[in-house]
Parts: structure tokens; C-alpha cells; sequence
């Protein structure tokens, strides 16, 4: 059936419109190879953290898997009157990590006059706020705490976790959407001038792992339709646990030689709702997605586990019971 003129029109209107704002985008490149770790790490790491510039203005951080196998990944988004950390990693020694150093030293302006910090995170697990410490106190830094109640007040979110906020960076704005599910204070972030969105461990290459299902399954959706019309260049979390073939890794392994790229799609954010409908509560494979609770399968094998206990206890009780039965 053919399609009628005015709705042709429409659609290449829209096309038009779509391909005009993604080619306002600041582009940049992820042509990066990701240290890889070693199956025996060192005792020392001399360089800890590995910085990849996305572009002059976007800088992406990691800790390196010798340092911990977290291996979490920040984000550091420069605007022309301050800047935006996301996250602060897994290790809070500033001896061993010199989180707080390399940041600043990343930051345009000279010791005396840096461009101001926000530091936010994309949730509050220990992983992603360890460092905090490093930047508490330092001058022209301002850090939000990771719990609901700092993140709802900074923010201004009247009806947690609906709506979205705004950070002004100077000629650059970052939309923060709420996404309880994978922690209670679970943060995304869009960035209009590159289209990146950085997701945190709510959406990652490897285990999305589930505190709250319905809230989860809620985020996603509400996720999905906030940025079903705005132009989106990578999705990029907060680490990697699969290889390139879509395997996991094992869990916390320090050795990834053939990991799977940082960065998602766009059409991987549109269909988590779907996936995450299809959970079962405990452990589920859909697709690309790997989606468990371990708290749920933590609590399954400790009553299978106590099950067997009791069947072994009462078997063995018969054993002992009959033996000394007088013949």
C-alpha cells in the first residue's frame, strides 16, 4: 500500500530534523584498547588509572583491572564555567590511586584558578563512590553525596523518581534522569552536546544485576521514552564483564584479553524494558542481556543447601538408628 503525500512529507520532515541534530553532535572516538589486566597482577600498580580523551572536552577514566577488578570506568565532561565527574571508582587510598590528582590535573586553568568540579555519581555501590574522600574538602570542588536524599535535594527532584533535571555546564547541558532498580539512588546521564549517555551499571556489557524489579523494569521504560526522540551516540556504562564474543567474564577476574567494547546502542536501551519483562526473578539470558538477582539466588542456594543438611541429617540419623538396632 502506498504511502499517502502528506505522510511521506512527514516522515522525511522528521528525518531531516533527526539527521540535523546528530549532526550537531560534538563527535569524538572510542579507537581505544582498554589495558587488559593479568591473570597474576603485580603487587604495585605505577599507573593505576588509564585516561582516554572521547574528545578534548570529554574524558573518559578508568581503574585499571590490576588495581581492582571492578575496573570501573568515570566519566569527566569539561563546559566552558565548571566540570562533571561521574562517579569516583573503587579505591579510596589516594596513595595507590591518585583519583582527585589526575582529575584536576585534566582540568583546564592553572593550580590557582581551576574550572570548578561537580562530582556526582551514577549510584551510591561502594565501587562507584569509594574515592569520594579524595575530593572532600578540596577547594572548588563540590561533591553530592550518592544516597537518595542528597541526590533528591541537589537535585530538586519533587516526585522521586519521576521527571528529570538539568546540570549547566556552560554551553553544555546534562539531562539526570532517575533510575532506581539496580540501587535505590541509580542515576543516568545525557549529555546533549555529544549524545552520550552514561548509564552506570543500570546498563552495561555484562550482569544488570536487580535490587528492585518493578522500579528497575519502571526506570528502563521511563528511560527509553525520554530519549526515544533525542540522538544518541554510545550508550556507555560503568564496566565490562563480557569478551568480545558476548561471554561473561568470569567474576572478578583481573584478566580480560579480548574484552568486549565500553560502549552500546542506542536500540540496547530501547529494548531493556522488554528484556527485563521477561525476568524470572533470579537468573535470565534474553538476547544480549544477562539480568539476575543475587541477593534472590544468595538466599535459593543457602535453602537448597540447608535442604540437603536436613536430608543428609535425617538419612544418616536412619543409618545410626538401625545399626543399633538389636538384632
Amino acid at each position: 500500500m502506498r504511502m499517502p503525500f502528506s505522510n511521506v512529507s512527514f516522515a522525511l520532515l522528521l528525518l531531516t530534523a533527526t539527521l540535523a541534530r546528530s549532526a550537531d553532535l560534538d563527535v569524538g572516538s572510542l579507537d581505544v584498547h582498554w589495558d587488559p589486566g593479568a591473570k597474576t597482577c603485580p603487587v604495585s600498580q605505577t599507573d593505576p588509572i588509564q585516561v582516554h580523551h572521547y574528545n578534548a572536552q570529554t574524558i573518559i577514566l578508568r581503574e585499571k583491572l590490576c588495581s581492582t577488578w571492578e575496573a570501573p570506568f568515570m566519566y569527566l565532561l569539561i563546559g566552558s564555567k565548571r566540570a562533571l565527574l561521574i562517579d569516583t571508582g573503587d579505591i579510596a587510598d589516594s596513595n595507590s590511586m591518585p583519583l582527585e590528582t589526575r582529575v584536576m590535573s585534566l582540568l583546564p586553568g592553572e593550580t590557582a584558578a581551576k574550572l570548578p568540579l561537580l562530582v556526582v555519581h551514577s549510584h551510591g555501590h561502594l565501587d562507584h563512590r569509594a574515592g569520594d574522600p579524595q575530593f572532600e574538602g578540596v577547594n572548588g570542588v563540590q561533591l553530592v553525596h550518592s544516597d537518595v536524599e542528597h541526590v533528591r535535594k541537589y537535585f530538586g527532584f519533587a516526585d522521586w523518581p519521576n521527571g528529570s533535571a538539568q546540570i549547566d555546564l556552560g554551553d553544555r547541558i546534562v539531562d539526570v534522569l532517575p533510575a532506581p532498580g539496580h540501587h535505590p539512588a541509580q542515576l543516568v546521564y545525557y549529555d546533549r552536546n555529544t549524545g552520550l549517555v552514561f548509564s552506570g551499571d543500570f546498563l552495561l556489557p555484562g550482569r544488570l544485576l536487580v535490587d528492585d524489579w518493578s522500579a528497575y523494569e519502571a526506570s528502563a521504560q521511563r528511560v527509553a521514552v525520554f530519549l526515544k526522540d533525542q540522538p544518541v551516540s554510545f550508550v556507555l556504562g560503568g564496566h565490562v564483564e563480557k569478551n568480545r564474543s558476548g561471554e561473561l567474564l568470569a567474576w572478578q577476574s583481573t584478566y580480560h584479553p579480548e574484552e568486549h567494547a565500553l560502549q552500546l546502542t542506542k536500540d540496547d536501551l530501547a529494548a531493556l524494558p522488554a528484556a527485563l519483562r521477561k525476568f524470572n526473578g533470579f537468573y535470565t539470558e534474553t538476547g544480549s542481556f544477562v539480568i539476575e538477582n543475587p541477593l534472590r539466588i544468595l538466599i535459593a542456594a543457602a535453602v537448597a543447601a540447608l535442604l540437603i543438611l536436613v536430608v543428609l541429617g535425617f538419612l544418616i540419623f536412619r543409618f545410626i538408628r538401625r545399626r543399633r538396632k538389636p538384632a
